[in-house]
């Protein structure tokens, strides 16, 4: 490990466009035959969802690849609208902006809720097996099929940086910057943990196990308001959720919170795709096959910022820091938030203002 540098603050199907409220144009490209994952299994035709900011590729824009965090899906601009759209920080006049959906998830990529072509009927309980790797191998097929040589900075928050690191060890050459935010380079015993009640939660509800695509729904809500505690946190809670009647002893206001977060949720995601994804996220280990963290990330060749977030108890800084030690030419960065790890959704200010510092303006 170095010492830390630190500051503070082929074929496609019949192609699907479409013109959304954001800048960003939502695509399907079709992988034609066998995609074969890390287990050992395959799955045929996946399907890849993503947005992009132009329909034709301006060779003379540089290239900014996003990748979206667990629940969000390829528009950038509707998750992270702090920083992507017209006159922010990642703007599609400058940039040409690119985000792919995830293996497994339900907004266009191939997923639980997709056909089985052995069943014809939707995969639910029975899709195989995910990894990290095969969602930065999936990125890596469309970016051959869109023909982009050179990426500028890849970049991703939570499990988004899951997926810039290991496509960055798997094709280091095609990335001049990358940044990392509230991530890590493991899954580690603490995270897996979180999933894993929160799968419990989802099993626990026994539709999930019928032949409904729908099933699962009151177990992922009740998942969802797990989750939310570890994304949050103490300081937020108290912060955001705090009652101004002492005298209160029902109705409580985090009550109301957590049902309307998990109905949101429920509302916009499968239960199944969800279970899948966070069995993928469980993977997260750029060591395994490598020797060591060292090893693995001596491959990467790009100027790399790692950020971390005070608050932030599901990744914690000490996770970013040693991300920084193992990756050559990496800076580490923090940003003070009482909004724990969804502060790189919330503080799109103090992250811009390092962005602009290390890679913009460097």
């Amino acid at each position: 490990m170095h010492p830390i540098k630190t500051f503070v603050y082929k074929e496609k199907r019949r192609e699907q466009t479409q013109r959304c409220s954001s800048n960003m144009i939502k695509k399907y490209y079709t992988h034609k035959g066998e995609f074969k994952l890390e287990s050992g299994k395959s799955l045929t035709n996946i399907d890849i969802c993503y947005h992009i900011s132009e329909e034709k590729i301006d060779i003379l824009k540089p290239v900014i690849w996003i990748c979206h965090a667990l629940t969000a899906n390829s528009d950038a601009e509707d998750w992270w609208p702090g920083l992507v759209g017209k006159g922010k920080l990642f703007d599609p006049g400058k940039y040409t902006l690119i985000c792919a959906n995830i293996l497994g998830s339900c907004y266009g990529t191939t997923g639980a809720l997709s056909i089985n072509p052995l069943t014809q009927m939707p995969w639910l309980n029975d899709f195989p097996p995910v990894t990290v790797r095969d969602w930065a191998k999936a990125h890596e097929i469309l970016r051959q099929h869109l023909g982009i040589e050179k990426i500028y900075l890849v970049t991703g928050g939570s499990i988004g940086g899951f997926q810039s690191m290991e496509w960055a060890i798997l094709n280091p050459n095609i990335f001049e910057n990358i940044m990392l935010v509230a991530t890590t380079y493991m899954a580690t015993p603490w995270a897996i943990g979180i999933n894993e009640t929160q799968r419990m939660g989802i099993e626990a509800d026994a539709s999930f196990f019928s032949s409904d695509p729908n099933g699962g729904k009151a177990g992922l809500a009740a998942a969802r308001g797990l989750g939310l505690l570890s994304y949050r946190g103490y300081q937020a809670y108290n912060t955001t959720q705090s009652e101004k009647d002492n005298e209160k002893v029902t109705d409580f206001r985090v009550s109301s919170y957590q049902r309307y977060q998990g109905k949101k949720l429920i509302d916009r995601l499968s239960a199944h795709c969800y279970h899948s994804i966070t069995r993928s996220q469980d993977t997260h280990n750029v060591a395994r096959g490598r020797g060591s963290f060292k090893t693995a990330f001596s491959a990467i060749t790009a100027k790399t910022l790692c950020i971390g977030i005070s608050s932030d108890i599901l990744f914690p800084t000490i996770e970013q820091k040693r991300l920084a030690e193992f990756i050559p030419n990496a800076v580490y960065a923090e940003i003070e938030s009482d909004f724990g790890h969804d502060g790189f959704l919330i503080e799109h200010e103090k992250l811009s203002d390092i962005i602009i510092k290390f890679i913009f303006n460097s």
